[in-house]
């Protein structure tokens, strides 16, 4: 079964607490079992506050020939480092799905900048879990 790395960065950890009307009431856990059970790839989610580990999961991508849902979180609006790692695996032709739950477009300014968008593959937001689902359908729909 292939497999999908799906990574989520800062305080996603505390979805279902933090900003629930933001956010939603789910839980990464809630995430995990949703995504598994409809999906036909191994799904290995992952969440760290920590912006040298998630690098490191690209990296990680790029060497197991991995497609990745990112959630960079506030990552998104000025990590370069993160955005030199997605910039590395697309350019090896991986898919890479910048997701999110909010419409970042649709809150405060400093959210409308992504350092990533411009180097990820494509970029899905604003529909909750369902930014997740509609990657992973994606990424069934191009690799066939």
């Amino acid at each position: 079964m292939p497999r999908v790395l799906v990574l989520n960065g800062p305080n996603l950890n505390r979805l279902g607490s933090r900003e629930p009307d933001i956010y939603g009431n789910g839980t990464l856990d809630d995430l995990r079992a949703a995504l598994v059970t409809e999906s036909r790839f191994e799904i290995d989610l992952r969440q760290t506050n920590d912006e040298s580990e998630l690098i490191g999961w690209l990296h990680e991508a790029v060497d197991t020939r991995t497609p990745v849902i990112l959630n960079p979180a506030a990552f998104t609006h000025y990590s370069y480092g993160l955005r030199d790692a997605a910039a590395l695996l697309t350019s090896t032709g991986l898919l890479l799905i910048e997701v999110h739950i909010s419409n970042p477009h649709a809150r405060e300014e400093f959210r409308h900048t992504s350092v990533i968008s411009g180097v990820a593959t494509g970029v899905i937001a604003g529909f909750g879990f369902d930014s997740y689902h509609l990657a992973l359908d994606l990424i069934r729909r191009r690799l066939g």
